[in-house]
């Protein structure tokens, strides 16, 4: 069983806009963007980032919002619900909130003891609020939301899945433990994790295969420290028989990738360099920040991508 892995680094999900997915993060939910930058791949597709003050691994949740992509479908086959910790007792004040806001598909539950609140974002995604008391992680301070109803950073996330005990057995290897289960769901969590420390599996075999697209999770990313550690992960996985892929460099970590047995798309991210490698903490994602095989395409991106607010 490995012990490198920390809990949860980032999860990067995909939009429909840009505009409504920032404010959605730091209007609302009071996130930090913390990073403004282009996917590697498609550079006229905005990177964004949020996070805590500096985008501390287990915080940071991102986004590719293509304009007129297709709504994703939910089903099996995916990670269904990101969940975020919020503090003791601060449920009710989020439920004003988020309905004053007209947020969709809120309903509060308990699960395996801790109390959640279920909602969907923008474009459907699957999102819960948990209250977690004690969690010495610090929201941040400089949005709208108090400091003392801040989200603390994520509490883990849900996969959902047809089978799962494959998947299972894969994040037994990554340090994760079976806590409990509940219904059809099992819970794996890391003994001393970074907070952002669940994964959830719920089993659906009733389910259709998921199809990707607006409001769909791309992939979820486990944190190590740094890349020594991140070698002997993948050397691990590639012993088990997973496909990874060599380490490359993301600007702001190293990450290597390889799809779960159920098809779920996971990345090992380090914490180094940070998101403090090219800005000063002061103004985190207040400028477009670009790859550097995309830094020729300046004048042309600054032209085409959508204007975006200033995070709040």
């Amino acid at each position: 069983m490995l012990t490198q892995i920390k809990g949860l680094h980032h999860v990067t999900s995909l939009a429909s806009d840009a505009q409504d997915n920032n404010r959605f993060f730091t209007d609302l939910l009071g996130q930090r963007r913390v990073k403004k930058t282009v996917n590697f791949d498609a550079p006229e597709v905005y990177h964004l980032y949020y996070g805590d003050e500096t985008g501390s691994a287990g915080t940071i949740m991102t986004y590719f919002p293509f304009p007129h992509i297709v709504p994703g479908r939910r089903g099996s086959g995916e990670v269904s619900e990101t969940a975020f910790a919020v503090p003791e007792g601060s449920l009710a004040f989020w439920r004003d909130r988020l309905e004053g806001a007209g947020v969709r598909g809120i309903a509060p539950e308990t699960r395996f003891g801790e109390r959640r609140l279920r909602f969907a974002g923008p474009d459907g995604d699957g999102f819960a609020l948990t209250e977690v008391a004690r969690d010495p992680r610090a929201p941040f301070a400089g949005g709208p939301v108090p400091a003392d109803r801040g989200i603390h950073g994520f509490r883990g996330v849900t996969m959902q899945l047809r089978d799962g005990a494959a998947t299972v057995e894969l994040l037994k290897l990554m340090g994760y433990e079976e806590t409990g289960r509940e219904g059809a769901i099992t819970r794996l969590a890391l003994r001393q994790g970074n907070g952002a420390d669940i994964v959830d599996i719920e089993i659906r075999p009733d389910m259709p295969r998921a199809r990707e697209g607006a409001g769909s999770v791309h992939h979820v990313a486990f944190a190590v420290e740094d890349r020594a550690a991140q070698a002997e992960v993948r050397q691990a996985l590639l012993g088990a028989g997973a496909h990874v892929t060599p380490a490359i460099d993301r600007d702001y970590f190293w990450a290597t990738y390889f799809r779960t047995p159920d098809g779920v798309l996971f990345e090992i991210a380090t914490h180094e360099p940070g998101f403090t490698r090219d800005e000063d903490v002061a103004h985190l994602g207040e400028a477009l920040k670009l790859p550097r095989q995309h830094a020729h395409l300046r004048d042309r991106l600054e032209q085409f991508l959508p204007e975006i607010a200033d995070a709040a």
